[in-house]
């Protein structure tokens, strides 16, 4: 069935609001670095286009606040980039006002709504005077060194264009897009769409243009140029080109406007993808990647569930020969389309990095604060769904660390350090996860003000003197604050435990680190898919547990020569020339079992938050992909186990958590040795 008018308008409209975020996101980037570092040539044309590009796609679609602050906008940058205009952080912060605007009426429209300017007028009035403004020298510093003298040009001038191209115009092998692109050369160039002339869905004629333009061209242009642009078509159009109010003349050299933005040097423009990205991507919806992924599970349960038939009793030589060849194939086809699929959920952490820069950029202005933000490992994959749920966890750490981590700039320059803060948003992939850590140099976490406020509420007796890692981890308790005073940001005691929580649900885990004066660190480790992995079976009495095969360093039989066990303490076994201490998973999660010498058991090495750690399992049984199910749904929280699956003959087997169960065995090692001692 073809769609009605209102589905095609719907789709369209989608991809007008998906492009319209991804150009405000350029926009906002692009303020935000000429904020920080001050605009060059590449830099200034890339804002510019981004407003022009958002004012001519709301334009067409009939959105006419969009397109009015979209144009007073690409007005004041205009004058950037032609020098009349110099950069100071009013301007930016106005600027980004009305990034702000423009994104709440997108918003409005993806609701539903009509787009209505009226709140925003404030704003779009706030653009129309800076538009208008010259600013002396006097008030900016001079953004670039003056250029050489100039040569004669033709005065400013702005014209307005009437385009109306002939019902043939297309067929005959002329595109209007290459018409526009050539006046855009020419000056600062806004097109708005007349639509009146598009008929129904069922009279559309594909080869004829329905459509009509009006342009606004201003810059060092003359009528003779825009003729000669629109010379190969005169006949197969209506044109008309009159003179409109032009530019106010340039203050003379005297007046000491800031001279025009510095060339910047050659390479790809910031923020925009190349176009080879553009041709070889695709927009598909999340759900009906959802619902592939969905079908590849069930493919894993399918190839699990034949994989069985090979232990159920004699089969015919030559059935059960074709029954294993289609297993092989069937498990290539498997992985082949996880893996694909996979891809297509897989994106990179820098969609969710992108909203920090304005974060800090507004924060820090209000805590009246100097900070630097610095991102790396921009390209580091992660599926979709995690990297939602990492959002908020992330935004509550960053206003941490602004309000209670750096210190303001008296403060940090009397205590020897630059009065500029620092905070790090860092992402790097360890095994089967990946890891988010937030660093600042600030203060770093009070031991003495932490433990003070946990024997007050009771959570600790004065006698108890626990280790850095003990007070820290005090912080993840419900309503815990050492703030002294409430703030719009922090101090109100709900948060780190909130996070910690989040992150559990994605079976990850938080940890904290800090040194006084230094600063302090958090890390989110959280799994890099929640839907399937590689997993190797292992045994415990009679059930079965998967242990994540990215987490498997080596799987080894005990030599008793190497292996330590002391009455009281946690057996280690040396490896090599390294001591790795040893965990008997059956006594650790307190499964049954009837084998109870280590040395009958084989030990599983993993990797555990960068250290080696043992697991004594009694068998090792086959490699294959498991469907990763929550338990968090039905059931609470068990520490060291991070899901279930279901295997092919429709028994459960957890999932385990190895960073998890590395903790655990910490935990236990040190209350050894605090009985010991």
């Amino acid at each position: 069935m073809s769609p009605t008018i209102s589905d095609l308008q719907r789709q369209l409209l989608g991809t007008f609001l998906e492009e319209s975020h991804e150009g405000l996101a350029r926009l906002e980037e692009g303020l935000l670095g000429l904020d920080a570092s001050g605009p060059d040539a590449v830099m200034v044309n890339d804002i510019f286009r981004a407003a022009h590009s958002l004012k001519g796609a709301a334009g067409t679609f009939g959105f006419p606040s969009i397109t009015a602050l979209a144009h007073e906008m690409e007005t004041v940058l205009d004058g950037v980039r032609s020098g009349r205009r110099a950069v100071t952080p009013p301007l930016t912060a106005l600027l980004l006002r009305g990034v702000d605007a423009l994104r709440h009426l997108f918003e409005d429209i993806g609701r539903g709504g009509t787009a209505d300017g009226e709140p925003f007028k404030p704003v779009l009035e706030a653009l129309k005077t800076a538009a208008r403004e010259v600013t002396p020298q006097s008030s900016a510093p001079t953004l670039a060194p003056p250029p050489p003298a100039p040569q004669a040009v033709p005065s400013a001038a702005a014209f307005r264009i009437h385009f109306r191209p002939h019902a043939g115009l297309l067929s005959g092998g002329n595109e209007p897009l290459r018409l526009f692109r050539e006046l855009a050369e020419l000056g600062s160039l806004a097109v708005t769409a007349d639509t009146s002339g598009v008929p129904d869905l069922a009279s559309l004629e594909p080869e004829i243009c329905h459509l009509a333009w009006t342009l606004e061209l201003r810059g060092s242009v003359s009528q003779a140029q825009i003729l000669e642009v629109f010379s190969w078509v005169e006949d197969e159009c209506e044109l008309g080109v009159e003179p409109i109010e032009a530019e106010p003349p340039r203050p003379p050299e005297s007046a000491a406007a800031p001279p025009p933005v510095a060339a910047g040097h050659p390479g790809p423009e910031r923020g925009s993808p190349t176009s080879d990205d553009q041709l070889n991507s695709i927009r598909v919806s999340i759900n009906k990647v959802d619902q592939l992924m969905n079908m590849v599970g069930e493919l894993v349960i399918t190839q699990s569930m034949l994989g069985e038939l090979d232990d159920e009793g004699p089969i015919d030589p030559g059935r059960m020969a074709r029954i294993r060849e289609g297993l092989s194939q069937l498990a290539r086809n498997t992985r082949a389309l996880q893996d694909s699929v996979m891809r297509l959920r897989s994106l990179p952490v820098s969609i969710l990095f992108a909203r920090f820069p304005r974060l800090v950029h507004d924060t820090s202005r209000a805590l009246e604060k100097k900070v630097e933000l610095k991102l790396s490992g921009q390209s580091t994959e992660v599926d979709k769904t995690v990297l939602e749920k990492l959002s908020d966890p992330l935004v509550h750490l960053v206003r941490n660390a602004l309000d209670h981590g750096l210190e303001g700039a008296a403060e940090r320059m009397a205590a020897g350090k630059p009065a500029a803060g620092v905070i790090e948003l860092k992402a790097y992939h360890r095994g089967g996860d990946i890891i988010i850590e937030v660093q600042d140099d600030g203060r770093g976490l009070s031991r003495d003000r932490i433990l003070a406020k946990a024997r007050k509420l009771g959570m600790m007796g004065d006698d108890v003197e626990p280790d850095d890692n003990a007070v820290f981890e005090l912080i993840f308790a419900p309503g815990f604050s050492t703030a002294s005073t409430i703030t719009d940001l922090s101090g109100r005691g709900v948060g780190m435990d909130v996070v910690r929580r989040n992150i559990r649900a994605l079976g990850g885990d938080v940890s904290v680190s800090s040194r006084p004066g230094e600063g302090t660190r958090v890390a989110l480790r959280v799994p890099l898919t929640l839907a399937i992995i590689d997993g190797q079976l292992v045994r415990m009495g009679e059930y079965s547990y998967v242990v994540p095969l990215l987490s498997i360093v080596e799987s080894i039989q005990l030599d008793p020569k190497t292996f330590s066990k002391v009455e009281g303490r946690l057996p280690v076994y040396r490896l090599r020339d390294q001591i790795v201490p040893v965990v008997d998973l059956a006594r650790l999660l307190r499964v049954p079992t009837t084998v109870n010498d280590p040395l009958e058991k084989l030990m599983v090495v993993v990797e555990s938050d960068g250290e080696l750690v043992g697991l004594l399992v009694e068998e090792l049984l086959a490699q294959q992909q498991v469907v990763v199910k929550s338990l968090e749904t039905n059931f609470e929280r068990v520490e060291g186990l991070s899901g279930a699956t279901v295997l092919g003959d429709g028994r459960i087997a957890f999932i385990l958590d190895v960073v998890g169960l590395g903790r655990m065995a910490r935990a236990k090692a040190a209350r050894y040795e605090k009985i010991a001692a």
